[in-house]
């Protein structure tokens, strides 16, 4: 059957997983150089001031946006663990995906006038534009789930192209004609429509109605997705907060060579992004799990090594990616940085292994991890001191994960393997 992006295959397409990988890793890194892009233009366009409300709203659409990866990690799972309810699952996540998608946008419509003041944006229509964002970045994450599980990846390509690069047009357009916050985050608005379009378009053919469970009716499937939000949250968190730590902890210089080597790690975190997609719904399979944990923990290290070994042989190269001679200070501090977004990256991906195998308690162990890098992150009196510290907890989190991780799918492939 040749390639269309509307092709509704009667059952996943499980061919061809490299391909699938190289689709999806060169359409994740389309959209991240152009989210890239549009932050550094945003920021020359605007000026300080103007960008900072951007950047602000940027970073609340972030949080926003865990909704969306929990719709697309409940998904991607329902379809990938039960082959037989596909149309029932395929249909009651849209259902959710859009009844949740218009929840968070209500709320946040509510809640503009409170946006407004605490981001201290320039008018309330730009915190009214943050809830109208905020209904296709949530109904993106069900759509995307969807054809993950599918493993449908050009089409899923196609949605993360549409990610990144109508925002970056668009943007350069208005902030060219008017550089002003509003229109950046009008721009922003404007572009998070298009991976919906492009989502509605590969999944406009409704699949023929076959047998149905109770366990993947739209209440299930809702909790599942809510406690899918808690875990990618405290994950969330897990990558985001040392930053305030380090506000804290460090001095004002100090912390701020400490946000620029994050520019490294959230890079170096960011790129081996397209290994958990792509590995996802085989975690889910109790069958393959094993193999697609083990495959992909690999090529997360792997990637990982590179960069962090680059980062050590040529600092001066990577000082170029954070910031140039301004944070020339921790140059032959910068492989630590790059060692931590590989812990990161690990850590993800043994997140979503757990979320995989539905271990709900699992996610306890992340959140006593934020606690404990809060925490013993708090004692360092040096820039070196909380990077250490950092890494340690992260290392930890990451044994014991890994460790419950392969447990969860071992336990699973022998029940399968039993019956």
């Amino acid at each position: 059957m040749p390639w269309s992006l509307d092709a509704t295959p009667d059952a996943p397409d499980r061919s061809a997983p490299v391909r699938g990988g190289v689709h999806i890793a060169v359409a994740m890194a389309v959209m991240n150089v152009a989210s890239y892009g549009f932050t550094i233009l945003a920021a020359r366009l605007l000026g300080p001031v103007q960008y900072g409300g951007v950047a602000a709203v940027m970073n609340l659409l972030l949080v926003v946006s865990v909704v969306a990866l929990a719709l697309q990690a409940t998904a991607a799972r329902r379809i990938s663990a039960d082959l037989d309810h596909v149309a029932q699952i395929e249909r009651g996540v849209l259902r959710v995906t859009w009844h949740a998608a218009f929840a968070v946008g209500g709320v946040l419509l509510l809640l503009s006038p409170l946006v407004a003041q605490l981001l201290r944006l320039e008018s309330l229509a730009t915190a009214v534009l943050v809830a109208l964002t905020a209904v296709p970045v949530t109904a993106m994450g069900g759509q995307a789930g969807v054809l993950q599980g599918e493993r449908r990846w050009r089409a899923l390509g196609a949605v993360y192209v549409a990610a990144g690069v109508p925002r970056l047009v668009i943007g350069v357009g208005l902030m060219l004609w008017r550089p002003t916050e509003l229109l950046a985050v009008l721009a922003v608005a404007l572009g998070c429509v298009a991976p919906v379009v492009v989502g509605w378009w590969a999944l406009r053919h409704e699949r023929a109605p076959g047998s149905e469970a109770d366990h993947h009716r739209g209440r299930a499937i809702l909790t599942e997705a809510l406690v899918n939000s808690q875990a990618l949250l405290a994950f969330c968190a897990l990558a985001n907060l040392d930053v305030v730590v380090a506000r804290n902890a460090l001095t004002p210089h100090d912390s701020g060579l400490y946000a620029g080597g994050l520019i490294l790690t959230k890079a170096m975190l960011f790129l081996p992004q397209f290994v958990v997609v792509v590995a996802f719904p085989a975690l889910a399979s109790a069958r393959d799990g094993v193999r697609a944990l083990s495959r992909s923990m690999g090529s997360i290290l792997a990637l990982g090594a590179v960069g962090t070994l680059a980062c050590w042989l040529l600092p001066d190269l990577a000082l170029v990616f954070v910031g140039g001679d301004a944070y020339a200070q921790i140059s032959d501090r910068l492989w630590l940085f790059a060692l931590l977004g590989t812990t990161l990256a690990a850590l993800q991906l043994l997140v979503y292994a757990v979320i995989a195998r539905q271990g709900r308690r699992s996610s306890l162990l992340v959140w006593l991890g934020l606690v404990a890098m809060l925490v013993i992150g708090a004692s360092a009196d040096s820039l070196t001191g909380l990077v250490v510290r950092v890494l340690v907890v992260h290392g930890a989190l990451l044994v014991a994960l890994l460790a419950l991780s392969l447990w969860l799918v071992g336990r699973d492939r022998e029940a399968v393997t039993a019956a």
